[in-house]
Order: structure tokens, then C-alpha cells, then sequence
């Protein structure tokens, strides 16, 4: 990787050039696109098919909860990704993971587009799908940590929380072009949509994946780790994760709570809410998807702004402010769910999705990132991250569709499982610090000398002017 020449020798050289820079940031952005297109598709098409192509035999509401139980089974694998990819990660290199988390999701969710409904080949048909998707939830447990990280130990600290977020962005990104393929196949007639329409989307799987990893073999390894392992042969014979849960703890507990709040925003907003629409029967699924896909558009929009913001004001402040804005609005979106016009899903969706998920989540990668010593921080930032996925997003369709039943209708519980989940992050923000001043190598000193001192805390050997923490 290209030393950018302006910096001085130290740990302000660490950063990328300019040009290497945007390679980085375009592969990040795309090749978690492609990953979340997946993933996310997924979800969208457990809400609206699934339960009529799998799960027919079923009673409607039945259908639904026990087709987002499939979509749980993926969350449930994200953990088990990250750490199988994490260790990896941490002992060959970012690069050579991000490669083999794409060609699985991709090979995954091609043949889920193949799959035959159980009509045709009866109980195997919902088998199959569910070990497709716990291999989804495997692939993608070790995609967004090592994007994320590309970028993250290759910017300077100025900037490191805008260049942490495009791994971020990718979500909402191939979550609109999955919506978008998955609403254009809904114009079909209904028969011909369940019959093969809802395929397609899937089997454009194998042409994003071909595009995502011809991007992503241009990019080079994150310096800061070639150094590490440079200097440490032993390395080689390390086991990362154990390290991690010995001597960070507290760190990977701390991630794992603040990442619990934007996770459940995206399951409630992302995938329940959808189908919470096309069951009132009030909107098409058209229409609807079409919201979502705007939606996606906005949050990538505020994650942007987020970000941006995290770099100038510290990330805990405007997590702070994300988690906050949950607790106001969980209940108006609720009654705007309610209304059942495309208007009010919108405004839902916008505020919920967008101006929420945006907030809790573009700083996430920064912060998390802050949180770990190079040594450990792809296993780190992945167990804590996909930890936050499976307990905030894994279940909360399942249980909110439950809570609906439970409450006559009523959407009131589904608010307060909102707030309470908003409650728990915005209690680990309070008790931790911002590390962001520090650069990269300054970093590595401050975390692995304040190993189980307490998250966020750093050590007095970290110097200079850099080493100051935001509160």
C-alpha cells in the first residue's frame, strides 16, 4: 500500500494515499452492498413470500411468524461467522476474508432462488431454505467487520469515522436495489410473482457477486496490519478470539450493547413493518417496497450526516442523540404504522429507518472500531457487531408480529420493546468514552493498555496531543 508522502514518519503515515483511499471506500460501500442485498432480500421476502411459497399449509399469521423464525435462523449464524472469519481475519489478513464472505453469500442466495416450494418436495423445501440461511448468516457474520476495518485502519483519524460508515452504507444500498428488483417482480400477475417472480432477485446474486469480487481483488491489505504482523511472528500462532475474551471483555460487552438499538431498528423497520403494511391489505406490495426503497435512499443519506457529524463532535455524542431520538419517536411511528395510508408508512419509515437507524448506526463502526487493539479488532468488532445483530435484530420480527397478537391488534408493545432496546444502548453510551482524537497507532497503545480497565478508559501511555478523549 502507497504511504501517503505529505505525512511525517510515525503514526500519522499509516493512512492510505488519496487514490488507494477511494479504492477502499468504493470496495467497502459495494461489497457490503452486495452482501446485505442478499441478507436483506431475505428478510423483505420472508414478510411478503415465504410464508406462501414454504409454509402454505399454515394458517396466515402462523405462516408469517414461523417464516421470520427462518429469517432468525440467519441471525443466530451471524455470531458464529463472526467469530470463525474474525480469527481469520486477525491472523491472514482483511483481504483475503472479504473475498470468501462475498463468494459464499453469493453461491447461497443464487440457489435459494432455485430452490423448489414445498408443494414440490414437501418438508425439505423450509429444510433447505433455513441452511441456506444460516449459511447467509455465516457469510455475512464476517463481511461487515472486515469492510469496515479496510477503511478504518487505512484513513487518517480526521475522517475515520465517515470512512468507517460506507461499510455501513452498504446495507441500506443493496437493500434498495433488492426492494426495488423484488417490487418490479410484484407487478407481475400474483401467480406467475410465487410461481418464479420472487427468483429473480435471488439469482441476480451470481452477477453482484461476480461485480464484488472483481472490485474487491484490487484493493490492498490495511498497513497497520501488515506491520503487526511483521513485527510478531507469533502471531501466527495466536487464537485471537481467546485473546479477545481474556483481555477485552469489557470492550466486546460494550460494542455489543451499543450496537443493540440500530440492529433492532433494522428488523422492526426493515422487515416487520413491511409485512405489518402488506397485511393490513391497505397498500400493495408495490407501493410499499417502493416506500422502503426511498427509505433506503434516506438512511444512506443520514448515515452520511451521522458520521460526518461523529467525526467532528465524538461518536458518542451523536450516538447519544440516536438513541435518544428512538425513545421520542417509537410510539408516533407506531401510530403512523397504524394509520395505514402510504403517506403515514412513509413518514414510518423515514423517521424510523432512516433518521433513526442512521443515527445509531453511522458512527457504530468507528466507535466499535476505537474499542479494539489492532491485534484483535476484526474479532472484536465482528462478534460484537453480529452479537448486536442477533439479539436486536435476529427475533424482533418474530416477537413484534407475536406482540400485535398479544396486544388485540394494537401496537403499542411493539413501541415499548422499541424503547426498551434504545434504553439498554443509550446506558452503555453513558458509561463509556470516545477515543476518536486518537490516531491509529496512538490507538493500539491506549486499548491494549487499558485492556479490562473498564470500556473506553485509556492508558497513561498514550501521549500526546492525540491522546486527549472526548467525554
Amino acid at each position: 500500500m502507497t504511504q501517503n508522502t505529505s505525512s511525517s514518519a510515525g503514526p500519522a503515515g499509516y493512512h492510505a494515499s488519496p487514490a488507494e483511499m477511494r479504492r477502499i471506500l468504493v470496495s467497502s460501500a459495494i461489497g457490503t452492498a452486495v452482501e446485505y442485498y442478499d441478507f436483506i432480500l431475505y428478510a423483505t421476502a420472508a414478510g411478503i413470500v415465504f410464508n406462501q411459497v414454504f409454509f402454505a399449509d399454515l394458517d396466515p399469521a402462523t405462516a408469517l411468524i414461523v417464516s421470520f423464525a427462518t429469517l432468525a435462523a440467519g441471525y443466530l449464524a451471524r455470531p458464529l461467522g463472526g467469530l470463525v472469519f474474525g480469527h481469520l481475519g486477525d491472523r491472514h489478513g482483511r483481504k483475503t476474508i472479504l473475498v470468501g464472505t462475498v463468494l459464499l453469500m453469493g453461491i447461497a442466495s443464487t440457489l435459494i432462488g432455485l430452490l423448489p416450494s414445498s408443494t414440490q418436495i414437501g418438508i425439505a423445501a423450509p429444510i433447505l431454505l433455513v441452511s441456506l440461511r444460516v449459511v447467509q448468516g455465516i457469510a455475512v457474520g464476517g463481511e461487515w467487520g472486515g469492510a469496515m476495518l479496510l477503511a478504518f485502519e487505512n484513513s487518517k483519524k480526521e475522517s475515520r469515522g465517515f470512512a468507517s460508515a460506507f461499510a455501513y452504507m452498504g446495507a441500506p444500498i443493496g437493500t434498495v436495489a433488492g426492494t426495488l428488483i423484488l417490487s418490479a417482480m410484484t407487478m407481475l400477475p400474483a401467480d406467475a410473482f410465487l410461481a418464479w417472480g420472487w427468483r429473480i432477485p435471488f439469482l441476480f446474486s451470481a452477477v453482484f457477486m461476480s461485480l464484488a469480487l472483481f472490485i474487491r481483488m484490487r484493493v490492498s491489505e490495511s498497513r497497520v496490519f501488515k506491520e503487526l504482523t511483521a513485527q510478531a511472528e507469533q502471531s501466527r500462532r495466536r487464537v485471537p478470539a481467546a485473546e479477545l475474551f481474556r483481555k477485552h471483555p469489557r470492550s466486546l460487552l460494550t460494542a455489543v450493547l451499543v450496537g443493540l438499538s440500530g440492529q433492532m431498528t433494522q428488523g422492526l423497520m426493515g422487515a416487520w413493518a413491511v409485512a405489518f403494511a402488506v397485511q393490513q391489505a391497505v397498500l400493495s406490495q408495490t407501493a410499499v417496497l417502493n416506500v422502503k426503497a426511498l427509505g433506503g435512499v434516506c438512511t444512506v443519506i443520514v448515515i452520511v450526516i451521522a458520521s460526518k457529524l461523529s467525526d467532528r463532535l465524538g461518536r458518542r455524542r451523536v450516538l447519544i442523540a440516536g438513541n435518544l431520538a428512538a425513545m421520542v419517536l417509537a410510539m408516533p411511528v407506531m401510530m403512523l404504522l397504524d394509520m395505514g395510508s402510504t403517506v403515514g408508512f412513509f413518514l414510518a419509515i423515514f423517521l424510523g429507518l432512516s433518521v433513526v437507524q442512521g443515527f445509531n448506526s453511522g458512527p457504530y463502526g468507528a466507535f466499535a472500531g476505537e474499542l479494539f487493539p489492532t491485534s484483535v479488532r476484526y474479532s472484536g468488532t465482528s462478534i460484537g457487531y453480529q452479537l448486536a445483530s442477533t439479539l436486536g435484530a435476529g427475533f424482533t420480527p418474530m416477537i413484534a408480529s407475536t406482540l400485535v397478537v398479544v396486544g388485540g391488534g394494537s401496537l403499542w408493545l411493539v413501541g415499548a420493546l422499541w424503547m426498551s432496546f434504545s434504553a439498554i444502548s443509550l446506558a452503555a453510551l453513558v458509561v463509556s468514552r470516545d477515543r476518536g482524537r486518537l490516531d491509529i497507532l496512538q490507538l493500539d497503545r491506549s486499548v491494549a493498555g487499558a485492556a479490562d480497565d473498564g470500556p473506553g478508559v485509556a492508558a497513561p501511555g498514550a501521549v500526546g496531543a492525540g491522546a486527549k478523549e472526548m467525554g
